[in-house]
Formats: structure tokens, C-alpha cells, sequence
């Protein structure tokens, strides 16, 4: 068993599942220890939420994330936008594009301001059918997550925010990496 484990894991069979946070022990530093739990769990809780996508409505967790994209995006966004947003090329969102216009979910519309450029929306089929997994996805999550306190969730998310205003601060001011 790994020296620092939480006793819990060990009782639910999951020493063997820890996948990043097997390569930390005790010696090492308690930040690297931390970051190497939060990787695990966030890939524990992705595949998770993947296997139940593609179990349930037979989708990928990049054609969820596309289509929440669009959701929150009611006038559309431009394949340029869209990519931005997925942190993806270009290439990613013009296949899932593809694919999902032919199932009838989304549709391109010419940019009035630019013909070059195309503006994605989701069509009527795609509003019904992302508004019924975003149903399902919420309800999973408030499952996983459901044994957690609601006090020390909020203050996780409230900790977890300060890291996040740090690290991208640590953006801005970091010198630029030689290539």
C-alpha cells in the first residue's frame, strides 16, 4: 500500500486504480502529492462521465463539450470561436462539425460580416438532445460527488479558485521558454 494513501481507498478496492497518484509516497513534497490526487481524480471522473455518454446516448465527451459550447452560445459561434473554446485545431471541430451535421444536431450559417467564416448552431434535434444529457450529466456529477460535504466543498472550490488566479498569474509574469 502507498505510505500516505487515505485508508478509505484501500477499503474500496482502489490502491490498484490509482493510476497518477500511485507515483507519489510520503517523501515527496505535499503539493506534488496534491496535484497528483486532483489528476487522478479528475481522470477517474472523466472516464466516468465518459463511459455514461456513450452507455446512455451513444456520444463522446468531445461532442458533449461541442455541443455545451453551442448551448451556451444561442446566437452561434464561429468554427474559429468554437475552437478557441475546446482548446482544439481547427481540424477537430471541422470533423465533429461534419459528423454532427449530418445527424441533424448542428448547422453552419453563413457569418453575414465575413464569408469566409461559417457560424455554428445547434439546431432544434440539437437543443433537445443536449438539454436531455446535460440533465443526465448534472445528475451524475451530483452523484459522484455526493458523499462530499457541503461545507468542504465550497471551500475546495473556493482554494481551488485562489490556485487558479495564481497560476495565471504565473502565465503573465513567467519568463518566455527558450525553444
Amino acid at each position: 500500500m502507498i505510505p500516505d494513501a487515505d485508508p478509505s481507498l484501500a477499503r474500496l478496492g482502489a490502491i490498484d486504480e490509482l493510476g497518477h497518484e500511485a507515483r507519489a509516497d510520503a517523501g515527496d513534497h505535499a503539493a506534488l502529492r496534491l496535484w497528483l490526487r486532483m489528476l487522478s481524480c479528475t481522470t477517474q471522473i472523466e472516464d466516468e462521465i465518459r463511459r455514461r455518454l456513450r452507455a446512455r446516448f451513444g456520444i463522446s465527451l468531445a461532442r458533449f463539450d461541442y455541443l455545451a459550447q453551442l448551448h451556451r452560445a444561442p446566437d452561434g459561434l464561429r468554427m474559429k470561436e468554437l475552437s478557441r473554446c475546446l482548446m482544439v485545431t481547427g481540424g477537430n471541430v471541422t470533423g465533429l462539425t461534419d459528423e454532427l451535421e449530418v445527424e441533424g444536431m448542428v448547422v453552419r450559417v453563413g457569418d453575414p460580416q465575413d464569408r469566409r467564416a461559417w457560424i455554428l448552431r445547434l439546431t432544434p434535434k440539437g437543443q433537445t438532445a443536449f438539454e436531455a444529457m446535460a440533465r443526465a450529466h448534472e445528475g451524475w456529477i451530483l452523484e459522484i460527488f455526493a458523499d462530499m460535504e457541503p461545507r468542504a466543498m465550497r471551500k475546495l472550490h473556493q482554494q481551488l479558485g485562489g490556485l487558479r488566479l495564481r497560476t495565471a498569474g504565473l502565465r503573465q509574469t513567467a519568463p518566455k521558454e527558450a525553444k
